[in-house]
């Protein structure tokens, strides 16, 4: 493990199988957490899931407070704040499996644990933390993030609201308007970014929740989805809030609004993953159960094959957070040896994998709306009503898309920050980019590779996916220069390129690693489902690829780039798609879940 892969170095280094975490790998303590998060999730939660879809708040509040008893709020917090001070994947972990509940449910948990404690516990003074956050972290209190106004969606340093520093400079006094504020309704806390005069950036502030202080709420929205988080808009006139209580310093609430993006990005990738699984499993539930032309449905190929993609997909998101929550958890570790407090370790170790972050918000947001989605269909007309689990998965998962930067703007910022990345010199672009311009002039091998080893083509592909990535990236950079963040829709196709290699590679290589510890012969679903992703990756990559080279090239270097294109999606033996299906969905089917 010395040879530590940095963000957004995937894309130029080769990674061993060996040097990847996967879920196959977790501790015993890992699995003892994960199994009491199922439970609570399968007794307290499922049972009651109609009290929070008729938007019965004062039930979420008592749900949440039981899951402070559990320890499940304070896993991240540090053992000195009344935390367990545990690692970033059992953070993760945690997110994953209370996902599992409903949408609704993992939003009021996320927005508390994530986005309204973290940010004092990773930028809070002394003072700040010893006083506010155990409360945070036992559930006796709960947090809110007023970041979101009216007219700032996505531009998140626009904000309005303002905070006057007081004749005496004891405290300040903000007046503005909010939206979207998750937990708004039960909430002790607030953290409120405001502009202090004329600043370019917005400065953060905890501030308590006191009605007398000039608070004021409206009603709950009405929403989409996630019913039984309690979302309002939070009118501050002139609250008044104890100098002391600024976190961090002035206007560097930006920079903690972007960080507490970071971290809620990968988090919220986790936080689609168990319900995947369980929109998988009452789908194949479903489709053993229900029976036409005298057959269960999931004997028909055409259910069989959305079966298939539904548990790839989540077998692909699992694989690729779990290898991303350890490089982060690695990344920590490192720092704190080198001296750093746990606050700073903790910034950096997320931001240094923030390229890593936005692809995992992205991939895995869209494969939870696309397996829920999919789920309805089998279910029929059946997944249209209410009475079945699949009509309000679908409305939960829609707001993931949204949430924590959209998916348009994730996919640019992973193009942008791998761009910077390599201007400062952290990741080499620069040198493969033009290793691969010196490949495509010279005349390609016409050896028959030996691929009797298991991933041997497979890897190779992936290998010549990056290198797809970097003729189309490298020509652009060339072609724009800085001018490249005003060529959206080439940063989104490059994007897609870059999130496939990134997941379909995760996804080889936790298969590579349990087939060398349990034997490739018990291991075959796995196989199929890491072949079947790559697959359809490489149309993706084809695709998205043509698309860039055609919006920018002409003449020669087109001709020159598409025949690359070609070349570096081509398999020398192409995979029986529908084999792969089968051999997947006949395990799901015997084992009537999800069960990877």
């Amino acid at each position: 493990m010395e040879d530590i892969t940095r963000g957004g170095q995937f894309l130029v280094k080769e990674t061993k199988c060996e040097n990847v975490f996967t879920p196959e790998d977790f501790s015993e303590e890992q699995i003892m957490m994960r199994d009491s998060v199922k439970e609570f999730v399968d007794k307290e939660i499922w049972p009651n899931k109609d009290r929070f879809e008729h938007k019965d708040y004062a039930f979420t509040e008592e749900m949440m407070r039981k899951a402070g008893e559990m320890g499940f709020l304070s896993v991240a917090v540090p053992e000195a704040y009344g935390g367990m001070g545990m690692g970033f994947v059992d953070t993760c972990l945690v997110c994953d499996y209370i996902s599992g509940a409903t949408g609704s449910f993992s939003t009021a948990f996320g927005a508390h644990t994530g986005i309204g404690t973290m940010p004092i516990t990773l930028y809070g003074t002394e003072e700040q933390k010893q006083k506010y956050v155990p409360k945070l972290a036992s559930g006796e209190w709960f947090g809110a993030y007023c970041l979101t106004e009216p007219g700032a969606g996505s531009d998140a340093n626009s904000g309005k609201t303002k905070a006057v520093l007081s004749e005496d400079g004891t405290h300040y006094k903000i007046t503005g308007q909010k939206m979207w504020i998750s937990n708004a309704g039960f909430c002790s806390l607030f953290i409120v970014f405001a502009r202090i005069e004329d600043d370019k950036n917005i400065t953060g502030f905890i501030v308590e929740n006191d009605p007398s202080n000039g608070i004021s709420m409206n009603e709950e929205e009405h929403k989409l989805g996630i019913r039984a988080s309690s979302t309002r808009q939070v009118f501050f006139n002139e609250t008044k809030v104890p100098v002391e209580n600024m976190l961090a310093g002035r206007g560097e609430g930006f920079k903690i609004a972007m960080n507490a993006l970071n971290v809620g990005r990968i988090k919220l990738a986790a936080a689609c993953l168990d319900a995947q699984r369980r929109v998988t499993s009452n789908a194949i539930n479903y489709a053993n159960e229900r029976v036409q032309f005298n057959t269960p449905i999931s004997s028909f190929g055409a259910i069989r094959y959305k079966l298939a993609e539904m548990a790839t997909s989540a077998y692909a998101g699992e694989s690729a957070t779990y290898r991303a929550a350890k490089d982060i958890e690695n990344r920590i570790k490192i720092r704190e040896a080198e001296g750093a407090s746990h606050q700073e370790a903790e910034l950096k170790g997320v931001e240094e994998f923030a390229i890593e972050c936005s692809i995992l918000k992205v991939a895995v947001s869209e494969d939870i709306q696309n397996c829920a989605d999919e789920g309805i269909q089998i279910y029929g007309g059946m997944g249209f009503s209410e009475d079945t689990p699949m009509e309000s998965a679908w409305r939960d998962a829609r707001i993931a898309r949204i949430y924590e930067g959209t998916n348009e703007i994730n996919r640019m910022l992973s193009v942008g920050m791998l761009i910077k990345k390599a201007m400062k010199g952290h990741v080499d672009l620069l040198g493969p980019a033009m290793k691969v311009q010196e490949e495509l002039m010279g005349i390609p091998s016409f050896d028959t590779p030996d691929y009797s080893e298991l991933f041997s083509e497979e890897k190779e592909m992936v290998g010549k996916l990056k290198k797809a990535f970097l003729m189309v990236a490298g020509a652009a950079v060339q072609k724009y220069g800085m001018d490249l963040d005003a060529h959206q829709q080439l940063l989104m196709a490059a994007a897609d390129m870059l999130i496939e290699i990134y997941m379909a590679e995760s996804t080889i290589l936790r298969t590579e690693k349990l087939a060398k510890k349990e034997g490739e012969a018990k291991v075959q679903e796995q196989i199929a489902m890491a072949k079947l992703y790559l697959y359809k990756a490489v149309d993706i990559v084809a695709a998205r690829g043509k698309e860039s080279i055609i919006s920018f090239a002409e003449g020669d270097e087109q001709r020159m780039m598409l025949m690359g294109l070609r070349r570096f999606t081509k398999y020398t033996n192409m995979p029986n798609i529908v084999g792969l299906r089968e051999t997947i969905t006949a395990k799901l089917v015997a084992e009537n879940s999800y069960c990877f």
